[in-house]
């Protein structure tokens, strides 16, 4: 969560909750690992320094994915099996400028500039680096096949056909079919790119001596991964879910990864280099940046901004760019946080009855303070949820907080105040120990089993299953002793 500068925008009480529950929705999707290289158009060159536009979205990029991430063990291994991928593929001749993200999102994209990026999040999903070359060979192709250029031309027509309906037509149903015809022509369209790169990718890889089922042990990964989301979307049929995407539902993508990897080998024929991989993920940060603030259980610590508070109990957490989003099991609860500016010259009673959320109960709103803090609170209710707000003034910033319940109750109430009274200053010691969590690559020992090597992960939620899924393993497939495996430690 970052703070927010200026005042923000209101929102109206009607479509509050229904925000809040989309914000939920979005929290869970920004990372679905499928891969979206951003559009620009023209060749991939061999300069090495960036002309000022490319320089400026390349630091657009950084801005939305935490920096750059330095990491000199991982950086080599990632240029090296770019130069084999690149003398494997049709364009020998183009040359990538690899940036290392600071982010737990499980991404990849490359420019067709020549500018090629990847997540430490995808990195540490990856168990080896024939399974790091089907990702990085997948955007390689979407360069090769000039996929951004054709995509940035069915945007534009798309933009165009918009705005015919906005300005031109009259009859609002004709508009809105006519409109969602040419998203879908848009879709349909990318994901026939995204199958094609796809196919590509894989023969780029296995034409460089990787092994071709890299790919299709990777996009199982990344769809085993993406139902372990701290706060998961409504339950939906994988087909129809992605219909209106910009990528193929995982399973088909999957599907088609095993058909073309079978045209060039059996499994387990091709290089995949594991040890090599592990040894330069090692010690890799995983999960959130604490600088940026962080999640531990129902408890969110930012030590850059220096506070921490604790979610109710029963509640997940997921801390976004925008703000930190709260969830409890059953989808009957749910708050928000976010930090905004606010003049000093207005109270935040004031503040909470200025137009920030509509229907507030003016009878409601009270001033108190939080662990010393100046603060002001007041309920909200709308037709399906009821708000209980709070405004607490931290420094030059001003918290936010958002509880919402479909229905209120005495054990809500007290609820949404004790996690609002666990707000407060975090201590220098604190501080000090807020450090990331951290992939440890271990040796399996004989007296080794899944639930022992699951029992040393730092995760409180549901580390069985996460250890599985970081190791690329299934239910009920354990690791041989002398495997080397990856745990996450503090």
């Amino acid at each position: 969560m970052t703070s927010t500068q200026g005042k923000s925008h209101p929102p109206r009480l009607a479509a509050l909750a229904h925000l809040m529950l989309l914000a939920v929705f979005l929290a869970a999707c920004t990372s679905t690992g499928q891969w979206a290289p951003p559009v620009l158009s023209g060749e991939a060159s061999k300069q090495t320094e960036l002309e000022p536009p490319l320089q400026r979205e390349h630091q657009r990029i950084l801005t939305a994915y935490g920096g750059e991430y330095e990491n000199a063990k991982l950086q080599a291994l990632v240029e090296r099996t770019v130069e084999r991928l690149v003398a494997a593929s049709d364009r020998p001749d183009l040359h990538y400028r690899i940036t290392l993200l600071n982010s737990p999102s499980v991404n990849a994209f490359a420019l067709p500039t020549g500018q090629l990026y990847v997540t430490r999040g995808l990195a540490s999903l990856a168990n080896d680096t024939s399974e790091l070359a089907s990702v990085l060979s997948h955007e390689m192709a979407h360069v090769v096949a000039r996929h951004a250029a054709i995509r940035e031309s069915q945007a534009r027509r798309v933009a165009l056909i918009d705005s015919v309906v906005n300005k031109v037509l009259s009859d609002p149903e004709t508009g809105a079919l006519a409109l969602a015809k040419s998203k879908i022509a848009l879709a349909s369209f990318s994901r026939a790119q995204e199958f094609e790169a796809d196919g590509i990718g894989i023969d780029i890889s296995a034409r460089a001596g990787f092994d071709p089922y890299g790919a299709e042990r990777f996009l199982t990964s990344l769809g085993r991964n993406t139902g372990l989301r701290p706060i998961s979307a409504p339950s939906q049929d994988p087909y129809t879910f992605d219909f209106m995407s910009s990528h193929p539902a995982t399973l088909d993508r999957v599907k088609n990864a095993i058909d073309r990897a079978r045209q060039y080998s059996s499994p387990g024929t091709g290089e995949q280099d594991k040890a090599d991989y592990l040894a330069s993920i090692d010690g890799l940060v995983f999960g959130e940046d604490p600088a940026e603030g962080f999640v531990r259980g129902r408890r969110y610590l930012h030590p850059k901004l220096g506070f921490t508070f604790t979610a109710p109990e029963g509640f997940t957490l997921d801390n976004t760019s925008q703000a930190v989003i709260g969830v409890k099991e059953g989808g009957a609860e749910a708050l928000r946080l976010d930090v905004v500016r606010v003049p000093a010259e207005q109270t935040l009673s004031e503040y909470l009855v200025s137009g920030w959320i509509e229907n507030i109960d003016k009878s409601s709103v009270e001033k108190t303070t939080i662990n010393g803090f100046p603060a002001a609170t007041a309920i909200s209710k709308g037709e399906q949820w009821t708000l209980r707000l709070y405004a607490v003034r931290f420094g030059s910033d001003v918290y936010r907080f958002v509880f919402a319940t479909k229905q209120r109750t005495a054990e809500t109430d007290r609820a949404f105040k004790n996690s609002i009274s666990s707000f407060r200053r975090m201590t220098l010691a604190e501080i000090a120990d807020a450090k990331p969590l951290r992939l440890k690559v271990v040796t399996v020992t004989p007296s080794d089993t899944v639930a022992r090597l699951a029992a040393r992960m730092a995760i409180a939620d549901r580390p069985l299953e996460r250890f599985l899924v970081l190791n690329g393993l299934s239910a009920g497939q354990a690791p041989k002793p002398g495997d080397q495996v990856k745990i996450v430690v503090e």
